[in-house]
């Protein structure tokens, strides 16, 4: 006697192959994308946060290389909390990156703006 199987999503008897979950793409589609909710738009955010930290630093230092006020990158929705990586020179200094746009602070609330430069 055969188990009688069911589609994970939307519960439809299944029929065919004996290691079938889905009845259609759509089930198996909506299935993942329930079970990968949660992360996927703590990531999705986190990510967004990030490639618009690049944008304000890209748009802020057309030249690779500027000094802007903190004022001027909040106000464009920088956010200093999410980073990349961080960079320290051999002096000790430590530069904060979003992908390959950085930042350094100075004082008086003020950052050195770059680009960094590609390695082959």
């Amino acid at each position: 006697m055969t188990e009688k199987r069911k589609c994970l999503d939307c519960g439809e008897l299944l029929s065919g192959r004996t290691d079938k979950k889905f009845c259609s793409d759509l089930c198996r589609n909506n299935y993942n994308n329930k079970l990968n909710a949660d992360s996927t738009n703590y990531v999705r955010n986190v990510n967004n946060i990030l490639r618009r930290n690049r944008r304000v630093i890209e748009e802020l230092a057309p030249e690779d290389k500027a000094k802007v006020h903190k004022s001027k990158m909040l106000e464009k929705g920088f956010d200093f909390n999410y980073i990349t990586n961080t960079y320290k020179t051999q002096k000790g200094v430590v530069y904060y990156f979003c992908y390959e746009y950085g930042y350094l602070p100075l004082e008086n609330d003020f950052y050195f703006l770059v680009k960094r430069k590609e390695s082959k």
